[in-house]
């Protein structure tokens, strides 16, 4: 093949006639001698090339050549062009093609990533990241390499929401162990920037429990946040912040800030200490609801050492807006009157709710139990676990030391 005239008019025939793997062997085929004698030799000129085609129908085509011209080194003008062209290709994109090459799709997904964060425009790349996603799994429980990069551009562009939409999906099928490291540190982010905590506890644990050969850049960052999340949803102790932390009072705890203050913003976690503190006042406030059924603002203010009896009503009004605790307040006398958990469980909605849990407790029960039996019919496993079962045989029971404290 000559010149890139020929190269596109034999992608609009061929595109047309991918009945038979036969006919795609010999597009693929086509396609690759293409790339190197006309793509990459001429990859900063292609993009007119591109206009000549449609992302739809022409969708394995168009993407050898836009992955040869992403691939080039491209001035800030041609890159702020490019940003539109490649978000109209992932949303139009026919999936079954583009999956007959993973690796370029990705590469220009990972690519467009790079220019809209360097455009400083990470919002512009959400949902064409998105689509992209659902087009390159082979099943929604797929793990894919642009998870990680969908979760960082909702972090960057601070659009939680979007973020935390796919963390709700779950999780069976895993290629690479650092797209699960990133996934679970990100969607951890996402989860603190949403205030949920919990989850964000479960995700940033994942990530430091998870095997790993050495300890990785990751783990250490996960580790940290793990940290201080854990201390604004359990108020468990842990080093010099958490050990302030324990003794529930607010002074020491923002003592232990003001010396560490500089390794904090390093870290880039101090935004997260400062809920920290916030949260030991919420805690030391759960905790008055325990002994009292009604308190002044005043006193309240004093045993939870805040400045003033009004900012301890600003803080009780947010842990009720919140359902961190159940109350109410008398402005007449500034008395808070505590009261137990209105819900009892009748409504349709909580029966709705209830009933939809169960359903996907059940729905993840029958596939743990397909993955367990597929694992226990796997001939690596089996070979394994038949070497480790005769390396611990202790059949011979007498050979065995007994040794007992009574």
């Amino acid at each position: 093949m000559d010149s890139m005239e020929e190269l596109v008019s034999q992608i609009q025939r061929l595109s047309s006639n991918m009945n038979s793997e036969e006919e795609i062997s010999r597009f693929h085929s086509i396609l690759k001698q293409a790339e190197e004698s006309l793509l990459r030799p001429q990859a900063s000129q292609l993009a007119p090339f591109l206009e000549q085609l449609n992302p739809s129908t022409h969708s394995l085509g168009y993407l050898y050549i836009l992955e040869a011209y992403t691939g080039a080194a491209l001035s800030k003008e041609q890159a702020t062009v490019l940003v539109p062209v490649v978000a109209t290709f992932l949303e139009s994109c026919t999936a079954e093609q583009i999956r007959l090459v993973p690796d370029k799709f990705v590469s220009v997904c990972k690519k467009f990533k790079d220019e809209v964060v360097s455009l400083r425009t990470p919002m512009r790349g959400i949902a064409p990241i998105r689509t992209a996603i659902r087009k390159l799994q082979s099943s929604p429980e797929q793990l894919t390499t642009l998870h990680p990069d969908f979760l960082l551009l909702c972090l960057l562009a601070k659009c939680y929401k979007s973020g935390l939409s796919l963390l709700q999906e779950d999780i069976f099928e895993i290629d690479q162990p650092k797209d699960l490291f990133l996934y679970c540190y990100y969607g951890g982010m996402i989860c603190i920037g949403q205030k949920s905590f919990r989850k964000a506890m479960e995700l940033l644990k994942a990530v430091v429990t998870a095997p790993m050969s050495s300890t990785n850049a990751i783990a250490v960052e996960a580790h940290k946040k793990y940290i201080l999340v854990s201390l604004i949803y359990n108020g468990q102790p842990y080093y010099d912040l958490a050990n302030s932390y324990s003794t529930d009072k607010i002074s020491e705890v923002e003592s232990a800030v003001t010396i560490n203050r500089e390794k904090f913003e390093s870290d880039n976690n101090l935004g997260l200490v400062k809920q920290v503190v916030s949260s030991l006042s919420k805690r030391n406030i759960q905790r008055l609801t325990q002994t009292y059924l009604t308190l002044s603002l005043e006193d309240m203010a004093n045993r939870v050492q805040l400045n003033t009896s009004k900012e301890a009503e600003l803080h009780v009004l947010q842990m009720i807006q919140d359902g961190e605790i159940f109350a109410t307040i008398n402005q007449k006398d500034g008395m808070v009157s505590f009261h137990e958990d209105p819900e009892q469980y009748k409504t349709c909605e909580m029966i709705e709710h209830i009933d939809s849990s169960i359903q996907r407790i059940m729905a993840l029960s029958k596939k743990l139990s397909a993955v367990d039996e597929n694992v226990s019919c796997d001939p690596t496993y089996l070979a394994k676990a038949g070497r480790e079962r005769h390396r611990y045989d202790f059949d011979d029971y007498d050979s065995v030391p007994q040794r007992f404290n009574m």
